[in-house]
């Protein structure tokens, strides 16, 4: 009995250590939405306005989120050439890998 409460106490606080900051998560939606949604579709569904500005749940897919972070800090660069420069500060790139992450399938 003792290992069972012991085993699912572990696999509570495992489930919760893992499981996404849904405020953090928000708060990356609310910065893409703010800077990025103009031209890419920032949610799980949808096309991009503009047609080199691929979707971000295919950004998510393509690059692993967490390799993104070094570029969101010294000015994301774009493919298309009328993307603006973004540079974003370490909460805010926090929050947007957050949100990228949720994009992908669990």
């Amino acid at each position: 009995m003792r290992l069972a409460v012991f085993i699912g106490a572990a696999l509570t606080a495992g489930a919760s250590i893992a499981a996404p900051d849904a405020r953090l998560t928000a708060e990356g939606r609310a910065v893409l939405d703010k800077n990025c949604s103009r031209c890419h579709a920032i949610g799980p569904q949808g096309e991009s306005t503009h047609t080199k500005a691929p979707p971000f749940r295919i950004v998510a897919k393509k690059y692993p989120p967490e390799t993104l972070a070094e570029s969101l800090a010294e000015g994301l660069v774009s493919g298309h050439p009328d993307m603006p420069e973004f540079v974003f500060q370490p909460k805010e790139i926090d929050a947007i890998i957050a949100y990228l992450n949720s994009l992908l399938p669990h």
